[in-house]
């Protein structure tokens, strides 16, 4: 079970990492055009980054989890 946990653990990392990367690249890419944007509400480029931030934080609540598990079958083994 604890390899099991182990792997999961690593995946969950690895997708966090993927998520912050790709919401820099998409903070990177947007242009001032983007951000004076006189329709008024918030740009594609700006729902991108939204939506890879909350992935991002998704991500790291799914690793602190596989954390605390791996923690409490340590304790009571």
């Amino acid at each position: 079970m604890n390899v099991v946990l182990v792997i999961a653990l690593i995946l969950a990392m690895g997708a966090t990492l993927f998520a912050l990367i790709r919401g820099i690249v998409i903070f990177l890419k947007t242009t001032k055009e983007e951000l004076n944007s006189p329709e008024g509400g918030p740009s594609q480029s700006s729902l991108k980054q939204n939506k890879a931030m909350m992935n991002r934080v998704l991500f790291q609540a799914v690793a602190i989890i596989i954390v605390a598990l791996l923690l409490l079958m340590k304790g009571n083994g």
